[in-house]
């Protein structure tokens, strides 16, 4: 299939079709829940659109744990029926959706009590693979085994030997969350939907009780728009008590926000094959391999603060590091830390005792005529959620309309990928790059490498590595903001590439390459760089005074000592 542009003309025309003519559906929310609509909807015939106010993932779902698994922790809660969906959604991401993105990743379950717990962690362990296999999407995945404390120690040198007495290993797979959204984006754009990042909803329109569009704001342009569409779904996450605010009615349900934060550290610092889960006193942590790092997270604590920007305190990362520490023979210190990130998770609140115990599951509802509510879930299920919400949207409109094809419809550049990474030597042999290089493009680009290498071609100083930031090549800071819509230097540094927790400067010294990269497909001139530059350097000493701080109150407050950036 043809790929999409997410260019600044691609954007400027999608926001003047958007109000042109009356839409099926509208989406507002560019999460990996609204990217995942908006695919739904347009791939069942459905003029759609879809809007998001600030950039693609820039909320939750660029701060995950970039997991996609079946939840082995919701078997001990005996919910079967979210594992069994989420199993099945891991195995078509891995087969047949998004090979390209979506990897298999291994994980160890220290053992720490002999006899009972291999006998109760094994038993779930090996129902987990069971569902697995019993979908049919279990192919993709070596089924589990049992390590004695030696064999472990071989696989995991980094553990204490008085950590364990034997263990489990398992798998289940990953992705890079923010990079997966903007694919999702591409995808549903190249069958036909409109889509408009910095594009603010500030109110919904009206006749009557129905909804019948939205008043969308272009933050970058300072225009507005009135974007009418028979159905619109509110798929805004941790902010969706705040947009349902705009419709004056009250929701049957409210969305809570945890914070959960991450610490990476460089893969040398944990010696091991291995990824590492570990049970604490409130939930578990995970060791996951991320490249040339670890990622270790998370936490769970209540979050009532500024969403956009949740910041990580020096109490949540000290919890982390002494979690960790618990079980590492050569401990991390604060010095080891290279990035930290922070994300909220959307937690149903329920004002009744139907929705009350909803938590990681999700719910769809149509408050009012015209508006249908997306809300909770995981980053794995999106794709039943948007199913969920279009056929909640589907009831609302006055035609007959397909079921569900998502379940067939791969992401821009799944087709043709496994045959590219066949051939990767060659495609080194053909462009003199190196072939660590090659497996890097395909493994984040699939078969779109191929328009990477087309810039390449036409300027060979785009196939050099960005300044100070090795592991990505300047091609890719031009493409992002070319073909992926990145508006800003932060877009680029913080989503389209994870320079910004990768480098111990968190992206500060990459900053000024990649903005002079930017500017000639963004038009901006000398000042506009110096701005872009000056608010990330401003944006990262934020977060690292954040991280000093000893508690939430204090940490969001030197968070947003940085503010968003304001074009010109």
């Amino acid at each position: 299939m043809r790929t999409a542009t997410l260019g600044p003309a691609q954007r400027d025309e999608s926001l003047a079709s958007m109000a042109e003519r009356e839409l099926d559906v509208l989406v507002v929310g560019a999460g990996v829940v609204g990217a995942g609509t908006a695919l739904d909807a347009v791939t069942r015939g459905l003029t759609t659109g879809l809007v998001e106010a600030r950039d693609w993932a820039s909320g939750t779902s660029s701060r995950s744990s970039k997991l996609i698994h079946g939840g082995l922790r919701y078997l001990e809660m005996l919910d079967f029926a979210l594992v069994r969906e989420a199993l099945k959604e891991r195995g078509l991401l891995l087969e047949r959706l998004a090979p390209h993105l979506v990897k298999p990743v291994p994980f160890l379950y220290p053992l720490q009590h002999k006899g009972w717990e291999r006998l109760y962690a094994g038993s779930g362990v090996a129902m987990y693979d069971a569902m697995s296999m019993a979908r049919g999407h279990g192919r993709g995945l070596p089924t589990h085994r049992h390590l004695t404390r030696s064999h472990a120690l071989r696989v995991a040198p980094c553990l204490k030997k008085d950590a364990l007495v034997g263990a489990l290993q398992y798998y289940d797979a990953q992705m890079d969350d923010a990079r997966y959204v903007t694919n999702l984006v591409r995808t549903a754009v190249a069958y036909g939907a409109k889509a408009a990042n910095r594009a603010r909803v500030t109110g919904f329109l009206r006749e009557g009780e129905r909804v019948v569009g939205a008043r969308v704001q272009d933050v970058e342009g300072g225009g507005e728009y009135e974007i009418r569409a028979k159905q619109v779904v509110n798929a805004t996450g941790v902010w969706t008590d705040d947009t349902q605010a705009m419709v004056g009615e009250r929701g049957q349900f409210h969305v809570r926000a945890s914070k959960g934060i991450h610490l990476v550290v460089p893969r040398d610092r944990i010696h091991s094959t291995t990824g590492l889960i570990l049970r604490t006193e409130k939930s578990v942590l995970f060791v996951i391999p991320w490249g040339r790092h670890w990622i270790v997270g998370t936490t769970d604590t209540d979050w009532d603060l500024d969403k956009a920007h949740p910041a990580a305190s020096s109490a949540d990362i000290d919890y982390l590091l002494e979690h960790v520490n618990s079980v590492l023979s050569v401990p991390l210190t604060r010095d080891d830390v290279q990035g930290v990130y922070a994300g909220l998770r959307p937690l149903l609140a329920g004002e009744s005792d139907a929705t009350s115990k909803l938590s990681r599951e999700h719910t769809v509802a149509h408050p009012v005529p015209g508006l249908v509510v997306v809300a909770g879930g995981k980053y794995t299920t999106y794709r039943v959620m948007a199913k969920d919400a279009v056929d909640a949207a589907v009831h609302g409109l006055d035609m007959r309309v397909a079921e569900c094809v998502t379940e067939d419809v791969p992401l821009v550049g799944a087709e043709g990928y496994r045959a590219l990474w066949n051939a990767r030597a060659r495609i080194a042999a053909r462009t003199g790059l190196h072939v660590v290089r090659v497996e890097h493009l395909l493994n984040r680009y699939g078969t779109m490498t191929e328009e990477l290498l087309e810039l390449i071609a036409e300027d060979p100083s785009l196939g050099e590595p960005l300044a100070a930031a090795d592991d990505y090549l300047r091609a890719e800071i031009v493409y992002a903001a070319s073909h992926e819509g990145a508006r800003h230097l932060d877009d680029a540094l913080t989503r389209r590439t994870r320079i910004s927790i990768e480098t111990f400067d968190r992206g500060s010294r990459s900053a000024r390459d990649a903005a002079g990269l930017m500017a000639p497909v963004l038009g901006w001139d000398k000042d506009q760089i110096e701005r872009e530059v000056e608010h990330y350097q401003k944006r990262v000493e934020a977060e690292r005074e954040s991280q000093r701080q000893p508690d939430d109150l204090t940490a969001d407050a030197a968070r947003l000592g940085a503010p968003d950036i304001v074009p010109r």
